[in-house]
């Protein structure tokens, strides 16, 4: 998988993090998932279609998650709700618009789009038909865990 391809995403989420939440990473050795399951409890999916065809999705660890939004809105959050999902709705969308900018920066015409969330540890999540390997890069924030997942076909 050619790393600037992945680049962008990794960018785009830690600048978002940054700027909307004051969060810093850390990075942990990246892998190749194995199985479908989420690897966090609430996760962002993100669909790119154009001149590469992928998937990608930002998963977050309950604590990790309440911590950003917390941070994000200026306010205690303390539990799962409809508030954190429409804020992984948003930061999935912002990551989007990062993604696709800095993609045509590289002459190629690609749509990265927000999809859905899903919620829990056993949430599929469900990548591009076709691709060979989905590549997991984990994180430590100064809020918890969360894993950036980014799959071409």
């Amino acid at each position: 998988m050619d790393a600037a391809l992945v680049n962008p995403f990794i960018e785009g989420t830690l600048h978002i993090l940054d700027t909307t939440a004051f969060v810093k990473v850390k990075p942990e050795p990246p892998f190749l998932k194995k199985d479908p399951k989420a690897l966090g409890d609430i996760s962002g999916l993100l669909e790119i279609s154009g001149d590469l065809s992928g998937s990608a999705a930002i998963s977050f660890s309950k604590k990790g998650i309440l911590g950003i939004v917390s941070a994000m809105f200026g306010e205690d959050m303390t539990e799962m709700n409809e508030e954190i999902t429409d804020a992984i709705g948003e930061i999935s969308n912002m990551v989007a618009g990062h993604v696709t900018t800095k993609i045509a920066e590289m002459d190629k015409k690609v749509k990265v789009k927000f999809k859905e969330v899903k919620t829990g540890r056993d949430a599929l999540i469900e990548h591009v038909e076709g691709a060979q390997h989905v590549l997991a890069l984990p994180f430590r924030t100064t809020k918890g865990k969360m894993v950036i997942e980014v799959s071409y076909n």
